[in-house]
């Protein structure tokens, strides 16, 4: 349901111009809402009233403060359901086309660990200032960020005007190796419960601030590194405060045997029984279930257990499918009845990469052309993330939706010769197709560049941050390597 914005109206004075009063947008394409579900208007209005949709329709007689003739396509902004804004930009040139098979591919237990840890303070910051008009320059106008790093992140997100739901992560214990062959966890209950509360504390001080541009959730870190106590809390916490619950879950191999070892059985059938699913929980990444190939676990129905319980996914298909891991796959999580939202989770925070590879593997791993359509995709990337988050206010173009829209360009070299809107968006828009941004009535990017942004800086703020870490890596690598030696450069050097 809407939450009102209740909470204190403390909007950046520095970010986008106010709203005007009545916004008239006339467009040869409008993909609006109508009968629960999303429509094609041709030649067709929109007017907004500050940071409400008042009217859509295919013509519109009263007076307006502004209008807009927009011979393109207008959308509802996309919502992005998993991030990590302090932190993703520097998986560009370390991660790809590594993977050690003794991980099954992943790298969360080799390069996330090193990474962090030969980060330098004014990383986190550098990424953020870089990873806010990045988002918005690609589609996000809703972002979900999980982090540590709330307060900067508030700070950026009010500064441009995206609308953001920030969760302050907690964990009971960490993973790590120092072999470079198995998997250990090393716990610290203590300080995990002080991270709680102070989750919970920021929570509290942040819900709906901004003129209900900033919102908030409750985020456990991973099913294996937070104990069943913990998860417990958070449920019960995230059901006090009224906010959503986020939790990273069959997300690799080594978490799924870790976790049946600790306990017998799956991962997603443990939070079952444990009492964690549920329509307020949104996981990320759940691409391991018991039934798929990866896991093989005889007799599963971990994707049934997810429908059956509400819970919903949040989809990030390049982390996976850039090491060769692919979900099994989001049609069919779909059509088992799995609320299926998308994200971008890591490096390019597009949500038109991210649109475009959830279609394609989908198709791929199951041998059909006529699944994961563009309108699936498209869907889930905006009524599927607006029903995780409890808002039917978010996702659509009607009257009494919050103004949140893309105007895309309808004449380019990729999207030339336009019929279908959606297919063209999916499958062949480019990021500068994406022309303006409005988020609660304001225009957040103009001409494909956000005001006030000064991307020469940002660029290289965090090429110095990036080039700094690199030259650390081996403090933060459990064999002391350089980065040269966790990540070989693709060509040799010129001699």
């Amino acid at each position: 349901m809407t939450t009102p914005a209740t909470g204190p109206a403390t909007g950046p004075a520095t970010g986008p111009a106010a709203a005007p009063g009545r916004r008239l947008i006339r467009a040869a394409h409008i993909i609006a809402f109508q009968d629960g579900r999303h429509v094609h208007l041709r030649d067709g209005c929109l007017v907004t009233e500050g940071d409400v949709i008042a009217h859509v329709g295919p013509s519109f007689d009263g007076p307006a403060d502004e209008i807009i003739d927009w011979p393109g396509i207008v959308t509802p902004g996309l919502i992005n359901t998993h991030a990590h804004i302090a932190g993703s930009p520097l998986d560009k040139s370390f991660v790809e086309d590594r993977g050690p098979r003794q991980f099954y591919l992943s790298g969360l237990f080799e390069f996330l660990p090193a990474r962090e840890r030969a980060m330098t303070p004014e990383a986190p910051g550098a990424c953020i200032d870089f990873s806010v008009p990045e988002l918005l320059t690609t589609g996000t106008t809703t972002i979900m960020e999980i982090g540590i790093r709330g307060e900067k992140t508030i700070e950026a997100c009010t500064r441009h005007g995206l609308r953001a739901y920030v969760g302050q992560g907690f964990r009971s214990g960490r993973w790590f190796t120092d072999d470079g062959k198995t998997v250990q966890y090393q716990w610290f209950e203590d300080e995990g419960r002080e991270a709680f509360e102070g989750s919970v504390a920021f929570c509290e001080a942040h819900e709906n601030t901004h003129d209900g541009l900033i919102k908030t959730f409750i985020t456990p870190m991973q099913i294996d590194t937070v104990t069943e106590a913990m998860l417990k809390r958070s449920k019960d916490a995230a059901r006090d405060l009224g906010v959503p619950l986020a939790l990273h879950a069959a997300q690799s191999v080594n978490e799924f045997q870790e976790m049946a070892r600790r306990t017998g059985i799956t991962p997603i059938e443990w939070l079952r029984d444990i009492g964690f699913l549920g329509p307020e929980l949104i996981m990320g990444h759940a691409i391991i279930p018991g039934e798929g190939s990866w896991a093989n676990w005889n007799g599963s129905d971990d994707i049934g257990i997810l429908a059956d319980t509400g819970t919903h996914v949040a989809h990030a298909a390049w982390v996976f499918c850039r090491r060769g891991i692919a979900m099994e796959s989001f049609a069919r999580y779909r059509e088992r009845g799995v609320n299926m939202t998308i994200a971008t989770d890591t490096c390019p925070q597009s949500m038109l990469e991210a649109l475009r590879w959830t279609a394609v593997i989908s198709k791929v791993v199951d041998r059909r052309t006529e699944t994961a359509t563009a309108a699936d995709v498209f869907e889930a990337a905006t009524l599927g993330g607006a029903k995780a988050l409890g808002r039917d206010d978010l996702g659509r173009i009607a009257p009494g939706a919050k103004a949140d829209l893309i105007l895309w360009k309808g004449a380019s070299l990729s999207m030339t010769p336009l019929r279908d809107p959606l297919k063209n968006i999916v499958f062949n828009a480019a990021p500068g197709d994406i022309d303006t941004v409005i988020v609660a009535g304001r225009m957040v990017v103009e001409g494909g560049q956000v005001p006030g942004f000064d991307e020469t800086a940002a660029c290289a703020k965090l090429q110095g941050a990036a080039q700094a870490m690199w030259d650390n890596m081996g403090s933060g690598d459990w064999a002391g390597r350089t980065v040269d030696a966790l990540s070989p450069q693709s060509l040799p050097p010129f001699r």
